[in-house]
């Protein structure tokens, strides 16, 4: 009888239920279910409606049973930092705040005056970003929303826990919140502890792993019975999982690009620190020292902007036909997170930085490509130096690997060979850890069945 294994791969603009199965040798994969996802306005912040995002993975459950496919496993990856507080009785204490709300700058500017950036770097490894778990987590305690919890599930373990009453932590989701001691693999408690937040909060993080059974609840909504599994939860684990060139520099491309190589152990060097690049935890324990750049992002602000007039194709198509500046812009500035109208902080950018302003949408969307490609270029630069490699290969998975004129940039201005790999990294990788620990297949006949699949 056929395995099925259903991903549920969801990011902060869409989710899809993507079914797979080994056939001949070759991952076959099945959009069984997608919809839309996106924070919502409450009391003035950025929240996920966290009740309807779980509504949409059971009803992509019951399209299974209505379609005769039932998965024998399920396994869901999200992006990183974001978390839930649980109350004693194991319910959410509310919002689930989005990463994009602003609450985090002034929570970490207040913890910088108690603990170095540096100082964090040295333990962690983490990527600053003003939205890190640990800058939440740290206004939670100033505002005393902390107060009440007992438990704290990073989003992919919190909707897992909704599917079988099982609550547990997940290693490579746990490396994104800047609270894990990145040589050890375990939480720093230590520094836990000199923040001041409440160390029972934090449960051990485990490696991939099966986690249980749906709960009477569940079964009863679906109609069916499941395994559910923890894979590689956050996303970019799990679509690394998929580069079949362990030697290349990869960029997971998509709302955001992640761009980096895995290693045995973190980067922990002041250079490191300097240049802002993290260390998170990879599906089989590694580490993916890593870039994270503002990405797809920036090209869906302004699609949405032009009220969707124009496809991605179509933007890409007339980019490549108004290359007259080589725009450099600073992607990962902090205006370009959740700006109002894009095109009006691009504007200030190239003014800020003394470039020329695009005038029409086909300028403006080159502008977006040819600095995205700037900065991966200066990110690959910036690897090889840390690592005292030199990588001649870029290999891109994700939606972003189909974007022909970016990669085409990508490879002029980083020198290297550009090679694309899965489109669906991400939930080919959910797929493949599914299929490994059913033991269905091994790592690699997993990395064979992914090259047949392209």
């Amino acid at each position: 009888m056929k395995h099925y294994a259903l991903a549920v791969d969801i990011g902060a603009s869409s989710g899809r239920h993507i079914l797979g199965s080994v056939e001949n040798g070759r991952l076959v994969t099945e959009e069984i279910y997608r919809f839309a996802n996106g924070p919502s306005e409450k009391n003035g912040a950025l929240v996920w409606d966290v009740e309807r995002l779980f509504g949409e993975i059971i009803a992509g459950l019951k399209k299974c049973a209505e379609c005769g496919k039932i998965p024998d496993t399920v396994g869901i990856d999200t992006w990183g930092v974001d978390y839930a507080l649980l109350d004693g009785d194991g319910k959410l204490i509310g919002p689930l705040y989005c990463y994009r709300d602003k609450r985090g700058n002034a929570a970490a500017d207040a913890l910088h005056k108690k603990i170095s950036y540096a100082e964090l770097y040295k333990i962690t490894g983490t990527q600053f970003q003003p939205f890190n778990t640990v800058y939440q987590l740290y206004d939670d305690m100033l505002t005393g929303r902390i107060d009440r919890a007992e438990d704290m599930l990073m989003l992919p373990s919190y909707l897992s826990y909704l599917l079988t009453g099982i609550k547990r932590q997940e290693y490579t989701e746990a490396s994104t919140t800047g609270l894990l001691d990145a040589a050890s693999r375990d939480w720093a408690y230590g520094l836990i502890n000199r923040i001041g937040l409440p160390s029972k909060l934090f449960s051990a993080p485990a490696m991939p792993g099966i986690l249980g059974r749906f709960t009477a609840e569940v079964k009863a909504q679906t109609g069916f019975d499941c395994t559910v599994v923890l894979p590689a939860t956050h996303d970019t684990a799990s679509a690394v999982m998929s580069v079949t060139d362990k030697n290349a520099i990869y960029i997971s491309s998509g709302t955001w690009s992640l761009m980096g190589r895995e290693i045995a152990q973190p980067v922990l060097t002041d250079k490191a620190c300097r240049l802002n690049y993290t260390n998170e935890g990879a599906a089989n324990g590694n580490i993916r020292l890593l870039k994270n750049i503002m990405g797809l992002w920036l090209i869906q602000c302004y699609r949405r902007e032009l009220n969707d007039k124009y496809s991605f194709a179509a933007l890409a198509d007339m980019a490549a036909g108004a290359a007259v500046y080589d725009w450099a812009l600073d992607v990962n500035a902090e205006r370009f997170l959740a700006p109002e109208r894009i095109s009006d902080e691009i504007a200030a950018e190239c003014k800020a930085a003394g470039a020329p302003v695009p005038g029409s949408p086909a300028e403006t969307a080159h502008c977006i490509f040819s600095s995205l490609a700037h900065e991966y270029a200066r990110a690959a630069d910036g690897l090889d130096e840390l690592l005292s490699a030199s990588t001649d290969t870029i290999y891109i998975v994700g939606g972003g690997s189909k974007n022909v004129y970016l990669n085409s940039l990508t490879e002029k201005f980083s020198g290297r060979r550009v090679v694309t790999g899965h489109p669906e990294a991400t939930a080919a990788g959910n797929l493949g850890k599914q299929l490994i620990l059913s033991g269905e297949l091994t790592e690699e006949e997993f990395t064979q069945l992914i090259k047949n699949s392209l």
